[in-house]
């Protein structure tokens, strides 16, 4: 009878506080949960990446689109006007 609880003290010692026991299921656990959470966001991301090629590979309006706002294109025969707010001293 000592013997046996000697063996279940050992095993529930490992179980609570060895280094591969309960602690450290948990810390897994929770690493999981936080990789897929971020996965989750890097999948939306491809999704909305996947989009702009599909539409960069399909028509010109939006490769057009992109010239103009990141590159400051223009067409030819077209005049660009920029127009500056003036800012007050107060």
């Amino acid at each position: 009878m000592i013997l046996l609880t000697v063996v279940l003290l050992l095993l529930q010692y490992r179980l609570w506080f060895s280094h591969d026991g309960l602690p450290s299921v948990m810390h897994l656990y929770r690493s999981v949960v936080l990789q897929e959470q971020r996965n989750l966001i890097l999948e939306e991301r491809n999704q909305v990446l996947a989009a702009e090629v599909q539409d960069l590979k399909s028509g010109l309006d939006a490769i057009e689109e992109r010239a103009r706002s990141e590159l400051g294109m223009i067409k030819q025969d077209e005049t660009f006007i920029q127009i500056i707010d003036e800012q007050t001293d107060e």
